[in-house]
């Protein structure tokens, strides 16, 4: 899971929780979605990488590098 990217669906901000399609198992799947550098906004429609998951539906991502 962790290196994966994805697409993000949910606003991820401070206090917020937010959403992102990430391609799994043969398909796309949604996750909760935090952001890894506390205080950063992550808008609908940016490509995202995961950096931490925990277990079963919940992600800390960065912003990708496009």
């Amino acid at each position: 899971m962790i290196g994966r990217q994805g697409r993000v669906t949910g606003k991820i901000g401070p206090g917020l929780v937010g959403e992102v399609m990430v391609p799994i198992r043969g398909g796309t799947e949604a996750f909760y979605a935090h952001p890894s550098v506390p205080d950063e906004e992550i808008p609908v429609g940016s490509m995202v990488v995961v950096v931490e998951y925990s277990p079963p539906r919940t992600v800390y991502v960065a912003r990708a590098i496009v």
